[in-house]
């Protein structure tokens, strides 16, 4: 149970991050508004990878990690509740509410960059990275393709300071080109994704 478990939520996971990704190149060549749809994909997105994260620590069978596996499942859900915070503000207040003044979005509007919940989405990968960074240390290596997630994983982690520490100093601001930050995040879509396929196979081949 706790194998096909795992397989949903890399799965959950993965499908989240394409729609992710292409929703965002959708939106730079369609007139057509594609930011719900990738506002609404993030949530299940942090819901897969709760699952994701539970699962391997469910499989973990050396008690000295047990502790490093907890870490790892603690701060997905961290993650999980600072962008569900954003991205269900996106898809409710701020998409039902066309009288927001200018300066209520300049806050609360994600797509303004450098606004609040801007850095919270920044903060809240910032937790997923420490999250992947944790759990490097229970997965399985005896495959030669998990060790490949492992270091997927571990790499990921490095993120953490990144993420913590850019939306503390004015790099992103609201006369920022937004193509800058759908390419950063395209670039993570396709750092990501591949970490959802191994994940996949992993639960799939361990017994």
């Amino acid at each position: 149970m706790n194998r096909k478990i795992g397989k949903y939520g890399a799965l959950l996971t993965g499908i989240s991050v394409l729609v992710f990704a292409l929703s965002m190149i959708f939106s730079l060549i369609s007139e057509n508004n594609w930011a719900f749809v990738s506002y609404f994909s993030c949530m299940f997105l942090g819901i897969g990878y709760v699952i994701f994260a539970c699962s391997i620590y469910s499989l973990n069978k050396n008690d000295d990690k047990k502790a490093l596996g907890l870490v790892g499942v603690a701060f997905s859900v961290v993650y999980c509740v600072l962008i569900f915070i954003v991205y269900y503000s996106q898809c409710t207040t701020i998409n039902l509410n066309s009288n927001l003044s200018a300066e209520t979005l300049s806050i609360i509007d994600y797509s303004k960059l450098g606004s609040l919940f801007f850095n919270y989405d920044l903060l809240g990968y910032g937790f997923m990275a420490l999250s992947t960074f944790f759990l490097t240390f229970i997965v399985d290596t005896t495959n030669n393709k998990n060790k490949i997630l492992q270091r997927l994983l571990l790499i990921h982690g490095i993120f953490f300071p990144s993420c913590f520490i850019v939306p503390m100093f004015p790099i992103f601001t609201a006369n920022t080109g937004n193509l800058i930050g759908t390419i950063l995040l395209e670039s993570w879509c396709v750092y990501f994704l591949p970490i959802c396929v191994l994940g996949y196979k992993y639960f799939d081949k361990n017994k």
